[in-house]
């Protein structure tokens, strides 16, 4: 009987002693702001998903993708385990940041949307003029040809300089030669 007593109180001494592990990490003093936790995550996020062509430029440029963002951010490993460890317990608080971190990526994908939108009509722009400019050329080179009043045709150039076309057909305009011997017989 004193053994289930012993048994039943060190069973309850245990159980309380677990519970009180439940109320989570305490808070840190250099705890990171939600904001700044927000902006963590979102860089953490595009190192780490970047694709094939990003990862070989980040590693070409010598960027060591553990320390960049702790770097970036002013803050060492420890405070951030520390802070993410309080802020994943306490849920409410972890799901405001989330909700910062896709509100940010939200604003960013539409400005992103939103310059592509500008550079794909900048460069409709420029290839509509370039080919204006290619047709004025050709058109520069085609030359605007009239008939005068004597029918002679004549050809205007881009530059209005008239050239005459003396290749031009004649219609019964043969005349009959002149002789150049003199009848003297008369």
């Amino acid at each position: 009987m004193i053994l289930r007593q012993t048994i039943l109180f060190f069973f309850i001494l245990i159980t309380i002693s677990s519970c009180n592990r439940f109320r989570g990490p305490d808070k840190p003093e250099n705890l990171i702001s939600k904001d700044k936790m927000a902006a963590i995550l979102i860089d953490s996020k595009f190192l780490t998903s970047g694709n094939n062509t990003t990862r070989k430029a980040i590693r070409d440029s010598n960027v060591n993708v553990k320390t960049y963002v702790y770097l970036k951010h002013n803050i060492d490993s420890l405070q951030f385990a520390m802070s993410n460890s309080y802020y994943a317990f306490h849920l409410d608080e972890y799901e405001e940041i989330y909700n910062l971190a896709i509100d940010s990526l939200e604003r960013l994908n539409i400005k992103l949307k939103e310059v592509q939108a500008e550079e794909w009509k900048e460069q409709t722009k420029r290839e509509e003029d370039s080919l204006k400019l290619v047709n004025k050329k050709k058109d520069s080179l085609n030359l605007i040809s009239s008939k005068d009043s004597l029918g002679l045709i004549s050809n205007v150039d881009s530059m209005g300089v008239k050239q005459l076309n003396l290749n031009y057909e004649k219609k019964n305009s043969l005349i009959n030669p002149v002789s150049d011997t003199l009848d003297l017989q008369q």
